[in-house]
């Protein structure tokens, strides 16, 4: 499957290739590194994060010289001590060589506070740096811009050399061909490889449009049904009251009539 993707990247980095060929491509680049050696703000905050680092590591190296001291002190000691006392001393010894790699790791590696505080003092003259960039390739109608002392390379690209989205649309056409069987199937594959990415857009304007309207037409009929179904509703509680309301009158009547025929047996007696 990588190989597949980066198949397909590459064809399309060709392609990109020749279109660039034909039009005078317009660079530019940066240096980061002197634009930082000369804002102040970005001086300032460095030298405070260098005493910290000069603190760090002298803390560090005290930690690392006061194990050396234990275990000199351990083997000088040696053979006056008994075993158990030996194998203390040295499970001693190994908890604090421990720590203090676990410090300098902390500050110093690859995920330690140097690294953090040290991109976290970047960050802000980047975001600066990347802003006006954005502004100067603009204006003087750059293609590329560079960083020539940084890992990132480009930092700057127009939006037309943009081909992330033609590079997943291919992937996907891929993907979908190795799922096709029948005649009619590829073919309408096969067209659909053909169209720009432009007429893509048209295309999926259009589905996007019928889908709408399809969605607005189910809203609608469900509105409709959910309408019928409360005057049905609404009908039936009224029967209901209705019949409720004849069936106590009828109720009413005939304990009426038990009553009076009661009250005349009652007479008669």
């Amino acid at each position: 499957m990588k190989k597949r993707i980066f198949s397909i990247v590459a064809i399309v980095a060709i392609s990109l290739t020749t279109v660039m060929a034909q039009k005078s491509i317009r660079l530019g680049y940066i240096d980061m590194e002197y634009i930082l050696q000369n804002v102040p703000e970005y001086q300032e905050a460095n030298q405070q994060l260098e005493n910290r680092v000069q603190e760090w590591k002298a803390e560090a190296e005290a930690k690392l010289r006061k194990v050396a001291e234990m275990r000199t002190r351990l083997d000088n000691e040696r053979p006056l001590l008994t075993k158990e006392l030996i194998e203390e001393r040295e499970e001693e010894i190994s908890y604090m060589e421990q720590q203090a790699l676990e410090y300098q790791q902390n500050r110093f590696g690859p995920n330690g506070d140097y690294m953090i505080q040290k991109k976290q003092l970047v960050r802000p003259i980047q975001d600066q740096v990347f802003t006006a960039v954005q502004q100067i390739a603009e204006n003087r109608n750059l293609d590329f811009v560079f960083d020539r002392t940084s890992d990132i390379g480009m930092i700057y690209a127009d939006k037309q050399y943009d081909v992330s989205e033609l590079v997943l649309r291919t992937i996907k056409r891929t993907a979908n061909r190795q799922q096709l069987e029948t005649k009619e199937e590829i073919s309408e594959m096969e067209q659909a490889e053909e169209r720009t990415p432009e007429q893509e857009d048209a295309i999926e304007e259009r589905e996007k449009l019928v889908e709408e309207k399809k969605n607005e037409r189910e809203a609608y009929i469900e509105a409709k049904k959910r309408e019928r179904d409360s005057i049905r509703a609404a009908k039936q509680k009224e029967f209901e009251e209705r019949r409720q309301k004849i069936l106590a009158e009828r109720e009413r009547k005939r304990d009426s009539i038990l009553k009076a025929r009661e009250k005349k047996n009652d007479t008669i007696n």
